[in-house]
């Protein structure tokens, strides 16, 4: 099965991106053979920058995005939204790519579950 996760907002200030990645770290975990794919859009692609500090005992994205990659996972950040705040050209955390609207939409179509938060 193929899972579509697809992330909107903010890396902190509300849990949408903490409840998209514990549920992508569940699938991973009790569905070993399913392929666990995410989409950073909007104000999400912000997620994908690295070393981003975090209070003690706060979930870290950074942490939970190399936990899913480690295991298979597929995680890809809209280019032109990177590009409205200003983060295109810089590094992004290991195994997060910039990419296109093109491969968001080939990835809608060709998954079993598509969800967003």
């Amino acid at each position: 099965m193929k899972v579509l996760l697809i992330i909107n907002d903010a890396p902190y200030g509300t849990e949408k991106a903490y409840n998209a990645m514990r549920l992508a770290m569940m699938i991973q975990k009790e569905h070993a053979d399913a392929e666990v794919r995410i989409f950073l859009l909007a104000d999400a692609v912000t997620c994908a920058v690295p070393k981003q500090s975090t209070p003690e005992g706060y979930y870290n994205l950074e942490r939970m995005f190399k936990s899913v990659i480690k295991k298979g996972g597929v995680v890809k950040a809209c280019g032109t939204c990177a590009n409205a705040r200003g983060i295109k050209g810089i590094n992004l955390i290991d195994g997060i790519e910039i990419s296109t609207m093109s491969q968001l939409s080939q990835w809608t179509v060709s998954s079993d579950k598509v969800l967003t938060f």
